[in-house]
């Protein structure tokens, strides 16, 4: 029983003991610097030494010394003296040391071992250093001592399987956690502290030669080296290289390459720093070409050493921001091009549309890029289509067609490597292989912004009211959940930066997001996955160990969330709301008005993380447990509460007056008591749904409260249907996590909804009072102003700003009218100042055959009308296939009639798809530029279980008349 509670203390104490920040701790004291946040990130003995000096160093060894000691003795202290269970101990610290300390173990496991075994240690000890003198190989000697610590334990202890089989382990999970973690050796040295470069110099050893099929350090040889390595790797075709980090000895390179005329050399700078998202530094340091001999190699590597510190490069750094660091030199083998040029991913003038643009001449690369002569230019539009490639060419020259075609597939492909991000390709063609010379960002296309996602959570027009305080409460809820998961590493991330407009729509920062999910161990494109059900690759391993924690403090959130908001929804939200059902806003004047607000939006913060939070939640569960969308029952989602209502009551309209005329559907009710009585429950569902709108995010939208003419037409449209057959039951299997879930949802979407509600009330009472006093001159005026414009009015009457109060509103329509023009907008837009006219490229239709996410299943063929807003008044039939860009509440009274529905945004959680399958209509979401693909009267087949629209061949669009 002692040993079992033995084993139970060193599974508990040893990773608590090993997770204890101490190094952290001492550097913060006696550097004040953040190791965590510094070089590699790592808290090591290295690190300390590196970036703290000697001292800080010296107690970094005593203080993991003193761990690994502590852990032996534990186990001693419960088990025979010199057992395996000491080097279990070890284990289980170093797992502590790793996963949550963030650093190897390395020291702890030197002096625990040391204390275990005394003799083995020494004899360790005395091969290692032998070895290291003599090779001068860290990386020979560090891997090799995980061989030799073993053998010797073996040696020393053959009769003890266990001892040999722990040790084993312990030397396993050392060198795993070597290949997972960056060394602070590969740090420049001319960065660490003054007194610990001497000692690092001698550490480092001598470096072996790099080359291009190692997997290389962007830190330690520059963004260049490290990406042509990267795509290397990925199967791409790259001339063979050699890299010189930066402060190495260019001679045993030199020495071991052998240029001629017949195997010439190019040398190219690696700088560090070079090639990122935040720099291009092209044309910035030198480049050498047609190297054929070893002292013209010589003078190369100088020379592209030199450049680093010109003036211009110097200037270019300080202009950008670009810390200065060190210059790695690339040789290559010089590839003698028939053609050459470079290909941009994205258009970088326009900085729209999905064209790949390619600049190309004859012979090499350096003509093109030299600026010297005027390439050939072509547009290339890339089309996937299930698993088939479609590529339209732009543009004429002496380049053969098939060969543009095929840089631009290799373009997009190498894009699709890099999660989107749009990149600038230097390549050559040599008559036989298409090699890559340069793979580097286009920097001046970032950020990225994304409507996908956007779309879905607030669509449409948005006027500056609405994102003044939308903005604030999303960013904020979510800039909380990424700190709470990254902790120390959030530090520099400015959440604020994740959403904005363009041309009055919403956008999400995809290239911000995307380094969020990667700092947390997570894809770039995991929102994408838990919001719309996009595929998503497997997170890296070693980044998601290190945010464990933060990932482990995000699912007890995630676990507590049902708890937690029947707390809030008991003491807050419940109570909040009935007093402001109680209180009329016609009754208070600006000023109480105000005050009313902020409290509201006090609330609103707190119902917005559950807003965000429930969703989520619900996508996580569902994909885990693998429960299908139709196994669900939404029957709590106010939208689906609100047509089952009205679905009912139409039904029971239709029992009592059978011939009843859907036109007069309403002045034929008034004429009976049953009718009136019917009238009444309609009113008393209006007052219970009253806060829905089309638009639930929007406070400028009018609720159905204020407007109940769709609730009123969507009434009488179900009069006309035939009575749905009852939801099947669904059993307790499918009730589970994913349900709880499902619910949930439904009610915190009904607070949030309701929430917004009472604040668009407010803000109209408060315009009522300006049109009144000619403050503002027609109704929706206010949402024309940001919240701390309102705010001015109310608390400092400023003279000047009212006296421009209308010209600014005035000004603000016009803009926004503008906007409205503009369709299709972009799905991506890249950089922060896009064009005022979006670009509207050829979109081509990819084999008659369009993909997109399935959100209800079903086999329909139909005829198309096509819907970009809800102001048209249309005729909806079962053969009818609505294609729209995006759905929300106020679409339900078409899409219960129709027979398909096909959106450009959305997901399987978006309200189209949860209406859709309610009533067993197909849907299919996210289908790019659809509503401008399809034509009214155009016949589609859709399929809802694989999310494809195919396009009848033989059935055209309908012509106008002659």
């Amino acid at each position: 029983m002692l040993e079992l509670w033995g084993i139970v203390i060193i599974c508990i104490i040893c990773p608590l003991l090993g997770a204890l920040p101490l190094i952290a701790w001492i550097t913060q004291a006696l550097a004040r610097r953040k190791i965590a946040q510094l070089g590699t990130g790592n808290i090591g003995v290295s690190s300390a030494f590196y970036h703290g000096g000697t001292l800080v160093g010296v107690l970094a060894v005593l203080s993991e010394a003193i761990k690994g000691i502590v852990a032996v003795l534990l186990a001693r202290a419960i088990f025979k003296d010199g057992s395996a269970w000491e080097l279990v101990a070890l284990i289980a610290l170093v797992l502590g040391r790793y996963i949550a300390g963030r650093g190897a173990g390395t020291t702890n496991v030197v002096w625990g071992f040391a204390i275990h075994d005394p003799l083995a240690a020494t004899f360790v000890f005395l091969l290692a250093s032998v070895s290291f003198t003599i090779v001068r190989s860290r990386q020979l000697a560090k891997f090799g001592i995980l061989i030799l610590f073993p053998l010797i334990v073996g040696i020393l202890h053959s009769e003890d399987p266990s001892h040999v089989v722990a040790a084993v382990a312990l030397a396993v999970l050392l060198g795993w956690i070597y290949k997972q973690m960056p060394d602070d050796l590969n740090l420049p040295i001319e960065q660490a502290q003054p007194d610990t470069q001497a000692a690092f110099k001698f550490f480092r050893g001598e470096q072996d030669i790099l080359t291009l099929d190692d997997d290389l350090n962007a830190s330690l040889v520059g963004q260049k080296a490290a990406r042509l390595a990267e795509v290397k790797r990925w199967g791409y075709q790259v001339p063979k290289g050699w890299v010189l980090a930066p402060y190495d000895d260019p001679e045993p390179l030199i020495e071991l390459l052998q240029p001629s005329r017949l195997f010439p050399l190019v040398v190219r700078s690696s700088a560090i720093g070079e090639d990122t998202e935040q720099a291009s530094a092209a044309g910035q340091y030198v480049s050498v070409l047609n190297v054929t001999t070893k002292k013209e190699l010589r003078d190369a590597i100088a020379r592209c050493q030199a450049s680093y510190n010109s003036l211009s490069a110097e200037q270019y750094r300080s202009d950008r921001g670009v810390y200065n660091g060190a210059m790695a030199v690339l040789v290559q083998q010089q590839v003698q091009g028939v053609y050459s040029g470079v290909a941009f991913t994205r258009d970088p003038i326009t900085k729209q549309g999905d064209a790949v643009v390619i600049e190309a001449l004859p012979g090499n690369a350096t003509q093109v890029v030299s600026g010297r002569t005027t390439p050939e230019q072509y547009r290339a539009y890339i089309t996937d289509t299930d698993n088939l490639t479609s590529i339209e060419l732009e543009g004429q020259g002496s380049i053969p067609a098939a060969l543009i075609k095929q840089v631009a597939y290799l373009c997009r492909r190498i894009e699709q490597r890099y999660h989107g991000i749009p990149q600038d390709i230097e390549w050559t063609f040599d008559g036989q292989t298409l090699w890559v010379l340069q793979a580097r960002p286009i920097t001046t296309l970032l950020p990225i912004w994304t409507r996908k996602i956007a779309a879905e959570v607030i669509p449409g027009l948005i006027r500056p009211l609405t994102w003044s305080i939308n903005r604030p409460l999303t960013c904020g809820v979510w800039g909380g959940i990424f700190a709470l998961v990254l902790g120390e590493r959030s530090v520099g991330l400015d959440f604020n930066k994740t959403a904005t407009l363009h041309y009055s729509r919403a956008y999400f920062n995809a290239s911000l997001l995307g380094e969020i999910f990667q700092r947390m161990g997570l894809p770039p494109e995991s929102l994408e996955f838990l919001t719309r059900g996009s595929k998503m690759s497997k997170p890296a391993v070693d980044t998601t160990l290190r945010n464990l924690p933060g990932l482990i403090r995000l699912i007890w959130r995630e676990i507590c969330l049902k708890m937690d908001f029947q707390w809030d929804n008991r003491k807050r939200f419940a109570p909040a709301l009935s007093q402001l059902n109680q209180e009329s806003v016609e009754d208070l004047d600006p000023v109480k008005l105000v005050a009313r607000i902020e409290d509201i939006l006090e609330l609103l913060r707190r119902a917005t993380y559950y807003s965000i939070m429930a969703p989520l939640s619900t996508a996580l569960r569902q994909a885990m447990f693998r429960v299908k969308d139709e196994e669900l029952d939404n029957s709590k989602t106010p939208e689906i509460a609100a047509l089952r209502s009205l679905q009912k009551l139409a039904a029971s309209s239709r029992r009592i007056m059978p011939e009843l005329d859907a036109d007069k559907a309403f002045e034929e009710l008034e004429q009976t008591p049953e009718g009136q009585e019917t009238i009444a429950q309609f009113e008393k569902l209006l007052s219970q749904y009253g806060y829905l709108s089309e638009v639930g995010t929007d406070i400028a939208i009018p609720t159905w409260k204020e407007e109940p003419s769709a609730v009123r037409n969507l009434f009488v449209q179900f009069l006309q249907l035939p009575e749905p057959a009852p939801p099947k039951p669904l059993g307790k299997k499918k009730r589970g996590f994913v349900q709880s879930r499902v619910d949930l949802k439904g009610r915190v979407t009904e607070v949030y909804s309701r929430l917004l509600a009472e604040l668009r009330w407010c803000f109209v009472a408060l315009e009522q009072v300006w049109l009144k006093s000619g403050l503002l001159e027609e109704p929706g005026d206010i949402f024309f102003l940001d919240f701390d414009e309102v705010r001015r009015l109310v608390e400092d009457f400023e003279p000047d700003f009212v006296d421009r109060l209308h010209d600014l509103v005035k000004w603000r329509r016009t803009d926004l009218d503008h906007d409205r023009q503009l369709e299709p907008v972009p799905l991506l837009v890249y950089g922060n100042d896009p064009p005022k006219f979006p670009f509207r490229s050829a979109i081509a239709l990819p084999d008659r055959v369009l993909q997109g996410i399935p959100a209800s299943p079903g086999q329909v063929e139909g005829k198309v009308k096509v819907l970009r807003d809800l102001q048209t008044v249309v005729d909806v039939d079962k053969d009818t296939i609505l294609v729209v860009p995006y759905t929300d509440s106020g679409w339900a009274p078409l899409l219960v009639r129709a027979g398909g529905l096909i959106a450009e945004a959305g997901g399987r959680l978006s309200h189209g798809a949860i209406i859709a399958r309610e009533y067993g209509i197909p849907a299919i979401m996210d289908v790019k530029s659809v509503t401008w693909i399809l034509q009214d009267g155009q016949r589609v087949r859709m399929d809802g279980y694989r999310g494809i629209v195919e396009i009848s061949d033989d059935l055209r669009p309908e012509q106008e008349p002659e």
